[in-house]
């Protein structure tokens, strides 16, 4: 057996499993040893609850032609538990042209800042944060609705002077489709992947749905930014800061993760972590970064896992003449005609994580060439339940 084409296989084989499943259960349990040490040293002391008054929060809310659906929205915040006189909600229109701006909930403790031309969401949150002036800034979509006591749960882990900015659980209207399924599962691996930085150090990036940050560590970010829910929580952290994930706070999606609506947001998604991986490369320094690894193995290995899959499956190829090699290389070439097959086959986890998985790595090779190519790539598009988009420009300026 040719000892090249054994050594490729064996370390992309490795690089695949280690992307997908191995971090995920590497940083569990460095975060349980973590846990147990600090135990055996000096006991586990959680921060003490923040007394009353609690701290005044602002939950910036961006729209672009949300008219059909601004009003429950900050309705939904209006009626979190939490103190009235402590609560606020900014709208920032951003070049609407329905009536988002008339249909916002005229209440004392909402305010709107109306942009009249489009600008994009980043421009829309560096412009809300030079307004705000409250102690605590929690992050809100449209589309989404806060449990009552999402916003309190955030606000009290806040006692903690350690922690600068804190994600939370989204969940997810389940998928009727195998590969909408895969990404479901896929999605309950990101939250449990997170909750073990969070226990360890630091989740890294946050949930752009519900997030909240420490207002005075804001930092301004290009108003081309894609990713705006990593970029700022990986500042705050860079700043000596905790990121923490919060499972108590949770938002709800209606709008579930089937390919064709999924493809388009996950795209983008992903041309943002290419967008990350080259603007900030001081990012993956251990000495800028105390994360660096958890960056690396959480969002820019899966950036090259299609590179690690295709030498997988040619140097398995080169290989296939042994008993066992031939095995595996028949496992992938099932995993691939599942995937490619799987709109006939009944639901079942056995077709929803090859589906999901082979959706997913496709969408980072797509990702890469709208990265490279695309002249809409400072456009963001806010999904809609109907089925329809709102498409704005994050930046009229040609990348």
């Amino acid at each position: 057996m040719d000892a090249a084409p054994l050594a490729v296989f064996v370390l992309s084989a490795f690089a695949v499993f280690y992307t997908f499943a191995g971090y995920a259960v590497h940083i569990f349990c460095l975060a349980r040893l973590s846990e147990a040490l600090k135990r055996r040293r000096a006991g586990l002391v959680a921060a003490e609850p923040l007394s009353e008054p609690l701290p005044e929060v602002t939950v910036v809310l961006v729209a672009f032609n949300e008219a059909g659906r601004i009003q429950q929205r900050v309705g939904n915040l209006l009626e979190s538990e939490y103190p009235e006189d402590r609560l606020r909600v900014l709208v920032v229109s951003d070049g609407s042209t329905d009536e988002t701006v008339a249909r916002v909930p005229a209440d004392r403790r909402v305010a709107v800042l109306a942009r009249p031309e489009r600008s994009g969401k980043a421009s829309c949150l560096n412009a809300a944060l030079a307004a705000v002036t409250t102690e605590l800034v929690v992050f809100a979509d449209a589309r989404q609705q806060f449990d009552r006591g999402a916003i309190h749960a955030l606000a009290v882990k806040f006692a903690d002077p350690a922690v600068g900015a804190i994600s939370c659980a989204l969940e997810i209207a389940s998928s009727g489709s195998n590969t909408g399924a895969g990404v479901d599962l896929y999605w309950r691996l990101e939250k449990w992947i997170r909750a073990s930085e969070s226990r360890l150090d630091s989740a890294i990036g946050c949930t752009g749905a519900i997030y909240a940050i420490r207002r005075k560590l804001f930092q301004p970010i290009p108003a081309d930014t894609l990713l705006d829910d990593v970029v700022i929580p990986m500042q705050i952290l860079l700043a000596g800061r905790r990121v923490l994930f919060e499972k108590s706070a949770v938002a709800w999606d209606p709008q579930s993760l089937e390919p064709e609506a999924e493809q388009r947001r996950k795209r983008r998604t992903l041309a943002g972590n290419f967008q990350m991986l080259f603007r900030y490369p001081e990012w993956l320094l251990p000495w800028k970064n105390r994360c660096w690894w958890q960056l690396i193995a959480h969002k820019y290995l899966r950036l090259a896992a299609p590179l690690f899959l295709l030498t997988a499956f040619l140097s398995n190829a080169a290989i296939v003449r042994s008993a066992v090699f031939g095995a595996l290389f028949a496992c992938q070439c099932a995993l691939y005609a599942t995937a490619v097959c799987t709109r006939f086959l009944p639901r079942s986890k056995l077709v929803a994580i090859p589906s999901g998985f082979v959706f997913l790595n496709l969408m980072t090779l797509r990702a890469f060439w709208f990265y490279l190519t695309s002249k809409e790539l400072n456009r963001w598009e806010v999904a809609r339940t109907d089925g329809k988009r709102n498409e704005v420009d994050a930046n009229p300026v040609p990348k």
